[in-house]
């Protein structure tokens, strides 16, 4: 079957921001301050602190969401049955040894609901929707409504040095991930809604809907964003924390959809794939393998317990190493598509699903 380039293009793209997002976690040392970023002082620092929560934080999940529904959507139910189930085990073993924030194992359970979704009808889909952004407002502000204490509030084994004590909380930090991801249930939603409509396997069929989604998506999360980048930047203190952290995460579900619908509209324009897209998509096909590579490469370089770079590096500095470690991904993964082989986690997903184990 002929790969599309919307998706792949679209999910290797959105590595780039998973990268951005995951990698500032991993800062530790200094005191904590709003939605638990590290307090900078370097105006640098703090500009690119300002960017990656506006743009990144809470807008790429919702992509990956979206694009991960749209596929599961396409299956038949026992196939995208068997993958769920594999990607519960993949999500826990990538927990319990390299990053607790582990989406895989969110997106397994994700990917059953997307199963019941689809035999849903267009009205009862956006009830659905409604009513996980009314549950995403709710748990963002909890979880980030209280004023900083300077300390870490979840994630407390990025700060550890002790590797037996840091493994020992993965499990329960793995269990909490899930509520700081209720916005992706919505954007799945749109997933599945798309995935009927082929709107990603035909996206010229639906520009009109693309050029209305893409500007308008990207601009509310923008608008949603701001605030909360300006406060984790230091430039202001906001007096409704958790106002501002729902009107955050729910406006974070318009730029999953926003950043999807402009990657769609840029492979419409593209008739021959030049080497930079065919690299990008090559990630993207293989999006399992070079997600994994970019925790093993942040554990192996920012941990405590191993060369504790979290500890020294500021924002700007480990969005450079988060943006280099993308494009070493997008360059293994063009050597494999140069080769026409899968991604070794896409290889052993495969014979683990085939052996019916």
């Amino acid at each position: 079957m002929k790969r599309l380039l919307t998706p792949d293009l679209a999910r290797g793209s959105m590595l780039a921001l998973i990268a951005l997002a995951n990698s500032a976690i991993y800062l530790y040392g200094r005191p904590y301050g709003v939605r638990q970023h590290i307090v900078e002082t370097d105006l640098v620092d703090r500009m690119v602190s300002v960017f990656v929560v506006t743009f990144v934080d809470a807008r790429a999940y919702p992509m990956f969401a979206l694009l991960f529904a749209y596929g599961v959507a396409k299956m038949s139910p026992e196939r995208a049955k068997s993958r769920n189930r594999w990607l519960l085990v993949f999500g826990f073993v990538h927990a319990m040894l390299l990053y607790p924030g582990d989406v895989l194992g969110v997106y397994g359970l994700l990917g059953f609901g997307v199963i019941a979704m689809t035999r849903l009808r267009g009205r009862t889909l956006l009830l659905v929707a409604a009513g996980w952004l009314a549950l995403t407002a709710l748990l963002q502000s909890g979880a980030y409504g209280s004023p900083p204490q300077g300390r870490r509030t979840f994630f407390w084994s990025f700060e550890i040095a002790d590797p037996l004590k840091a493994l020992a909380l993965h499990p329960l930090e793995w269990l909490m991930t899930p509520l700081g991801l209720t916005g992706v249930v919505a954007a799945a939603v749109a997933g599945v809604w798309a995935a009927r409509h082929d709107v990603l396997a035909e996206p010229e069929r639906h520009l009109a809907l693309l050029r209305r989604v893409a500007p308008w998506g990207i601009a509310v999360a923008t608008l949603g964003g701001v605030p909360s980048g300006l406060a984790v930047g230091g430039f202001w203190q906001p007096e409704e924390p958790g106002l501002l952290a729902a009107v955050h995460g729910v406006t974070g579900v318009a730029g999953g959809l926003g950043y999807a619908a402009l990657v769609a509209l840029v492979a419409v324009r593209i008739k021959r794939p030049n080497v930079v897209v065919r690299a990008v998509a090559a990630c993207g096909e293989r999006s399992l393998s070079c997600y994994l590579f970019q925790s093993v490469v942040f554990v192996v370089l920012l941990k405590p317990y191993t060369f504790g770079l979290g500890a020294t590096l500021g924002s700007a500095e480990v969005a450079v190493l988060a943006l280099a470690t993308w494009l070493v991904s997008v360059l293994l993964a063009d050597l494999l598509g140069r080769r026409n082989r899968p991604g070794p986690a896409e290889t052993l997903l495969r014979k683990l699903r085939s052996s019916r184990v």
